[in-house]
This record gives C-alpha cells, sequence and structure tokens, in this order.
C-alpha cells in the first residue's frame, strides 16, 4: 500500500528527543522548544512564536486574544476543517461563511465585505494547500472596517505571499504542525504573534492564565494568575522531534516542491484534453507544496477513481465537508451570499499521496495508475457523459 501521507523523518529526531529524555526536562518550553521558538521568529519574522499543543489550540488562543463577546461574527471560507470554526465559537462567536474562488479554493476575497455587518469583528484567511489568499485585498478590507485578521496557515508553513511568510501578515497567523504536515511534532502547532501589544497576554493564555513566562525571566518575583487560559504547551520531547525537521526545512521543502511538479507535469497532458483540472499558484504566491490535488469532473469520478487507485493499493483522499452544510455549522453559522462553487469544487476535488519519504518509484506507480483510470475513462465513454 502506498498510504496517503507518511510523517517526515530525516533521521536526527530520535536523537534529539533522547537528548530531550537525558537533559531531565521534557514538560512545556524546554531548550527544544525555544530552539523552535527562536527559528521561527528568525526565519519567518514574526514579534513572537509560540509552540500549541496543536493548529487548533493556536487557533483557540488567537480567538481569546481577538476579544470576542457572544454574538460577534466572524467571517471564514465553509471550505476549512472544524477547528477553523471551533475556535470561534467556543468563545460564543457566530460564524459567518462566504464562497470560496474556484482557482484556488481559498476565501474569495470579493465576497468579504458585503458579509461585513455592525458585528463583524474578525476575518479568518484559510491558505488552503499551502498557497495563500489575497491578502493584500483582505488586510484592506480589514484596515477599512477596524477588524483583526488571524491566519489560518496550518497548511502555509515555508509558503509566502508577495515574499511574506503565511501568518505573519495578519494579527495572528495560525500553524499546524500535525502528523499529516509537511513539517511533523506528531500532534503540535504554533501561534505567531505579529503585534508586540499581544505578546504578553498571548503567552499568558497559553501558561494558564499566568504570568510564568514572566516569573522564569526574573521580571517578578512569583507569578500568579491573572487571566483567562489554559495549558496550551507542547512537551519538549514534541519541539525536539520538531527541531530535527527544522534544521532541514529547506531539504523537506525543496523535494516536496519537485514531487509537486512530477506530479503537475506528468498529469498536464490530461488537463490540456480536459479530463482533469489542475492546482492554481497565483503568481504573488511561492506554495510549499503542502498538497498535490487533481479535480475530476463531479464527485461520481472522483469516487470511482479514489476507488480505482485503492484497489491497486494507493491511498487517496479528499476534504472537507463544507462546514455551512454540517450539523454543527448549521447550528453555529450561516452562510452569506450564493454559494456557487463551495460545494460544487470540493466534491471534484481528489488528493494524492505526497510526503518528503515518498519514493520516486512510487510516485510513478501513482501517476501511472491515475493515466490509466482516465485511459480506461475514455475507452467506456465516462469522461464525455
Amino acid at each position: 500500500m502506498i498510504p496517503f501521507n507518511k510523517p517526515a523523518f530525516v533521521g536526527t529526531e530520535l536523537d534529539y528527543v533522547a537528548q530531550a529524555v537525558r537533559g531531565g526536562k521534557i514538560c512545556g518550553d524546554g531548550p527544544f522548544t525555544k530552539r523552535c521558538h527562536g527559528w521561527l521568529e528568525h526565519n519567518f519574522g514574526c514579534h513572537k512564536a509560540l509552540l500549541t499543543t496543536s493548529g487548533t489550540s493556536a487557533l483557540e488562543m488567537a480567538a481569546i486574544l481577538c476579544d470576542l463577546a457572544p454574538g460577534d461574527e466572524v467571517i471564514m471560507p465553509s471550505y476549512t476543517f472544524s477547528s477553523t470554526a471551533n475556535a470561534f465559537v467556543l468563545v460564543g462567536a457566530n460564524i459567518v461563511f462566504v464562497d470560496i474562488r474556484p482557482d484556488t479554493m481559498n476565501i474569495d476575497e470579493r465576497k468579504i465585505e458585503a458579509a461585513i455587518t455592525s458585528k463583524t469583528k474578525v476575518i479568518v484567511p484559510v491558505h488552503y494547500a499551502g498557497v495563500a489568499c489575497d491578502m493584500d485585498a483582505i488586510m484592506h478590507i480589514a484596515r477599512t472596517y477596524g477588524l483583526k485578521v488571524v491566519e489560518d496557515a496550518a497548511q502555509g508553513v515555508m509558503s509566502t505571499y508577495r515574499g511574506l511568510p503565511l501568518g505573519t501578515i495578519g494579527d495572528f497567523g495560525c500553524l499546524s504542525f500535525h502528523e499529516t504536515k509537511n513539517y511533523s511534532m506528531g500532534e503540535g502547532g504554533a501561534l505567531l504573534v505579529n503585534d508586540p501589544a499581544y505578546g504578553e497576554r498571548a503567552e499568558i493564555i497559553r501558561e494558564k492564565g499566568t504570568d510564568r513566562a514572566r516569573f522564569f525571566r526574573g521580571q517578578v518575583d512569583k507569578y500568579t494568575w491573572v487571566d483567562y487560559g489554559s495549558s496550551y504547551l507542547p512537551s519538549d520531547l514534541n519541539a525536539a522531534y520538531l527541531w530535527g525537521e527544522l534544521e532541514q526545512a529547506n531539504r523537506i521543502n525543496d523535494k516536496r516542491l519537485t514531487q509537486w511538479e512530477r506530479y503537475r507535469s506528468a498529469f498536464e497532458s490530461l488537463a490540456y484534453a480536459g479530463m482533469v483540472e489542475l492546482p492554481t499558484v497565483p503568481v504573488d504566491c511561492a506554495h510549499n507544496a503542502h498538497m498535490f490535488y487533481l479535480k475530476c469532473r463531479n464527485l461520481s469520478e472522483r469516487s470511482e477513481l479514489i476507488a480505482f487507485l485503492k484497489a491497486r493499493e494507493i491511498q487517496a483522499s479528499f476534504h472537507y465537508v463544507p462546514l455551512h452544510s454540517a450539523p454543527a455549522g448549521v447550528r453555529f453559522g450561516r452562510f452569506h451570499g450564493s454559494e456557487v462553487y463551495t460545494t460544487v469544487e470540493s466534491e471534484r476535488l481528489v488528493r494524492l499521496p505526497l510526503y518528503f519519504n515518498l519514493s520516486l518509484s512510487e510516485q510513478d506507480e501513482v501517476i501511472e495508475a491515475v493515466k490509466n483510470f482516465y485511459d480506461t475513462s475514455a475507452l467506456v465513454g465516462r469522461v464525455d457523459e
């Protein structure tokens, strides 16, 4: 079986985990956590980076920092993972979904302004597949209406928009280091704080509502409970694993980009023949090859392709079921305007195996299987239905 995903492994991760164990500091904010913080702050240029237990935790922290009150509204795409919405629902906000662009599967920046009301407080762009949303347009709208921007850059580590790392353009950026992401710590994430005014409070929220971080820096003689918070610190064991991959970040990124380009080159003929659509990367965006997807003609064809690949021991996947159609989406949100692309485009998309340790022979096997499917489809007339 060629799996859809395998977590990256560069070879130093276990050595660093062992170092953390021998060092006797495996709880949160140990030596490896501090190395990861420094790497993120140096390479991304954010004011403060804080590792979290997950990308979900980073979003929850951002929602708290936005000071939302029950009934406030948050605008986001429906085509995203439940965590994007859950983080804001937990603080009492109502979710306002808007349609996506069919080219990038990102929020349609042209639909945001019409969805703004007197209750709107936050815009949440989701950088799908590591391809940036139109952040110039989104930031202009946010500044015009006095709104905060929380970038869901869970899939966007090492991607940029006009040279700026994703997660560093809005007020807050939320990253994921889940095992399905380009860089992994098993379960984990990071909150990027771009406005210095929120740095200290972010530390407090992350540290169970205490000013413990200030205590360890010698700024106070004891620490105490000062604000709302929870335990969002990951173990230093997780950070040690991540550190091995951050040290090799460019190597991982380059290999994934090579794999992505091989897929794109291999399937150009299918796209030219009108059998599939390939991913679009706007000129202002440098992506990180988080995923490679094809768009089939419809849901039925996608299901047939996934089954065809499975029979050949190749695991393909899809996502997401749009949130506005989910039970919780109906309960906690509403869709503004016409829903033209979100459902239709989501039902066409299929993701192919792409991960750091994917071999050339395995990738060739995937390519051959997809081409065989469409050769067979053409013979039976399915594509022309």
